[in-house]
């Protein structure tokens, strides 16, 4: 028996539910205040990364990225995925022994996707790299894609399958109606047999409303992209105790990024970039690879992503109301995760027990801490 149900949001998590959702003959309605990927899944840094995930996430992250494998299969498009490997790069002993000690816990939970690599190794594969870095953590197989492109793979095959998007829509009210809800979202009023919060920075005003609020904080990551440089660098590259994600593309472009905060605008709904916090970035590129000296910057930007204290998303059922689901809160780095929270998303909203495991993820763990932003 299909159910009718309204996810809030066009972000990538809500696409990907969607399409789960829709494949399975739910009549899927999604809802977005602007347009789908907007201000986090279409304007991140495309990072499809195991390496360094808390350890709650690992079991997704591996389910996820053998979606990334067969991407095509799985949306019809490969979504620019490029799996160039990652490498988190250690600039000192201590970073070294740091890195140690995290494949020594990958280990202990299981898994073997993360090694430590020598400096030689790190030298063959980054021969551009700083000669002072002393090794690094390698991940063979992570890479990158284009958030766009994702976000519209996945919100096309969602529509192909019937389910409708309204955009430019703001949700103003919720209510309960029997064991379902009634939405009204500027002139339409919507009604569902079950609601799905993938809302990201806005999804804590929802809470509020179901009366489970959340510490949520709405941040702005920051990246910058140079000018076309001659080919240098194949892997991601990482660093161990500061922040970077850096990336040559195959058109010669670097991406520098790595969740350097910028500033939101609460007033506008908008993200900006901060000239200090590019600086910062800028200066931790400068070490590994001083040739960047040179770069020329020709834009940046900032999304707005919603970050949890922890650091982790909220994933699962409601623990107030019937019916409702949430998925938000990936904290600038749930691109990768997309593919299997839109499985574990459907599961729930049809009563299946989730093939993986989320209890971590459990809204509940903010009890007694109830503030929101």
């Amino acid at each position: 028996m299909s159910a009718r149900i309204v996810i809030v949001g066009a972000g990538l998590h809500g696409c990907s539910a969607a399409v789960h959702l829709s494949a399975q003959g739910h009549r899927v309605t999604v809802i977005d205040k602007d347009y789908a990927g907007r201000h986090a899944s279409g304007v991140n840094a495309g990072g499809v990364r195991r390496l360094g995930r808390h350890p709650a996430e690992i079991p997704l992250a591996m389910a996820a990225w053998e979606r990334w494998q067969r991407m095509v299969e799985v949306v019809g498009d490969d979504c620019g995925f490029r799996p160039v490997g990652q490498i988190m790069v250690a600039e000192n002993s201590a970073d070294l022994e740091t890195l140690a000690e995290r494949e020594r816990q990958v280990r202990s939970l299981g898994f073997n996707h993360e090694y430590l690599i020598t400096r030689d190794e790190l030298r063959k594969r980054v021969p551009a790299l700083s000669p002072h870095s002393p090794g690094g953590l390698a991940c063979d197989g992570d890479g990158y894609a284009n958030p766009y492109r994702t976000v519209t793979a996945w919100r096309r095959l969602a529509q192909r399958q019937g389910a409708s998007f309204f955009e430019g829509v703001t949700v103003t009210d919720l209510e309960a109606c029997g064991s379902g809800w009634k939405v009204q979202a500027g002139t339409h009023r919507f009604t569902a047999d079950i609601l799905i919060n993938c809302a990201g920075a806005w999804a804590g005003t929802f809470c509020q409303w179901l009366g489970e609020p959340v510490p949520l904080a709405a941040e702005a990551p920051m990246l910058m992209i140079t000018e076309r440089m001659k080919p240098f660098l194949g892997p991601v590259i990482g660093a161990t105790s500061r922040l970077l994600s850096f990336k040559q593309f195959e058109n010669g472009t670097v991406m520098i990024g790595g969740g350097i905060r910028g500033e939101v605008d609460s007033h506008r709904q908008v993200a900006e970039t901060s000239l200090g916090g590019l600086a910062e970035n800028a200066d931790t590129v400068l070490s590994l690879f001083p040739f960047m000296n040179e770069a020329r910057i020709v834009r940046t930007w900032a999304g707005m992503e919603a970050v949890m204290p922890d650091q982790i998303p909220v994933l699962g059922s409601s623990s107030t109301s019937e019916n409702v689901i949430h998925a938000f809160g990936f904290s600038a780095h749930g691109f990768q995760l997309s593919p299997i929270t839109g499985e574990i998303v459907a599961d729930l909203a049809m009563g299946r027990e989730p093939s993986y495991p989320i209890e971590p993820f459990s809204i509940t763990r903010f009890n007694g801490n109830h503030s929101s932003i």
